[in-house]
């Protein structure tokens, strides 16, 4: 029978793993273009999967991620709390609660959960803690490496913007993207493990902001929002809406710029030690088996044979300049022009002024 967005079955009381009940619906995804394979017996389930990666085509051949997500009727029409994670080797729990937790074997890129309705209809819930939370798991665990960061290009040359959480970098990433930037991610891009010259993926398909992003960007206020359970509000755009921006799903690094808005000045780009840089990237590699982690620092440390600088900055007209003559000067013309005002480079924190 069809329940709502959901296809039901009895419970036979003999079943009490629920191991024999069918997912009778089954759909091919290409998040950053690895395959995907969900099987599920809930059509919303698969509309949300569609909604965060149905526009990537497969570029890599390797073999499916497979998911398995049921859905059963539920017990409360409120949605969920948040899931703590847990895990061990290459287990990992999601679990929000007796209704609502996903199991991850990370080693064989294979997850099976359970997921109530008042889950499922809440798609921008159900998408950021289970969908994606899943499938980056299993595809960090497997073939990428995370950095938290978001990603833009100019004239081919790549640009990671690092920092904190409201650091800036969806809304820094975003004006680039309006003035003549490729846009790559947002938030979270992925080096692709194994790959030379730190080739990164993300989804360019999407751009989340926070409320507060409309002061900046009027034209936000149009978009529709949805609440986060921190209780903040969260604004997606789909690039796709606006033809002027410009996207790629790989980009080569050769910058990482480290935003820092609360000390702006003096304002400037400064080098930035890249012991420090490798020591904040690595805060990510926070789980997984030992080899897997070893892999991580390793791309990680490839990744910082980048120029890594600080941008201070108090603008975001001000930001864009400095990116722009970042990447068409150099920092070495940028460097001269320094030593020429102040004197010596002493090689840690001076700034070498666009």
């Amino acid at each position: 029978m069809i329940t709502g967005d959901s296809i039901q079955q009895p419970i036979n009381p003999n079943d009490p793993l629920r191991w024999d009940i069918e997912l009778p619906l089954r759909g091919t995804f290409y998040p950053v273009g690895f395959p995907l394979e969900i099987t599920t017996n809930s059509y919303e389930l698969l509309a949300a999967a569609e909604a965060s990666w149905g526009r990537f085509a497969k570029s890599f051949s390797a073999p499916s991620i497979q998911i398995r997500l049921g859905v059963l009727p539920s017990a409360s029409t409120v949605c969920p709390p948040a899931p703590s994670a847990r895990g061990q080797q290459n287990l990992i729990t999601l679990i929000a609660d007796q209704e609502n937790y996903v199991a991850l074997d990370t080693r064989e890129g294979f997850a099976f959960g359970w997921l109530s309705e008042a889950a499922v209809c809440d798609r921008a819930y159900l998408r950021y803690h289970f969908l994606e939370a899943t499938v980056w798991i299993l595809l960090d665990s497997l073939y990428l490496t995370s950095v938290h960061a978001a990603c833009v290009a100019l004239d081919g040359r790549g640009v990671l913007l690092c920092g904190d959480g409201g650091a800036g970098k969806s809304s820094l990433s975003y004006a680039c993207a309006r003035n003549g930037w490729t846009f790559l991610s947002d938030d979270s891009t992925k080096l692709i493990r194994r790959r030379q010259k730190r080739l990164v993926t993300g989804n360019p398909y999407q751009i989340r902001f926070r409320d507060s992003a409309t002061e900046l960007f009027p034209e936000l206020g149009r978009q529709p929002v949805s609440a986060r359970l921190s209780g903040e509000l969260s604004i997606e755009l789909a690039t796709a809406e606006h033809p002027a921006i410009a996207v790629t799903t790989e980009c080569a690094v050769d910058y990482l710029v480290f935003l820092n808005r609360h000390e702006p000045e003096p304002e400037g780009l400064f080098w930035f030690p890249k012991d420090r840089a490798l020591q904040w990237l690595e805060q990510v590699v926070c789980y997984g088996e030992e080899r897997v982690r070893d892999e991580h620092k390793a791309e990680l440390r490839a990744l910082v044979s980048a120029e890594t600088l600080e941008m201070r900055y108090s603008s975001m007209d001000a930001a864009l300049r400095l990116l722009e003559a970042l990447v068409r000067k150099g920092p070495g013309v940028a460097h001269r022009h320094l030593t020429t005002a102040r004197g010596s480079y002493d090689g840690s924190s001076s700034s070498f002024s666009s």
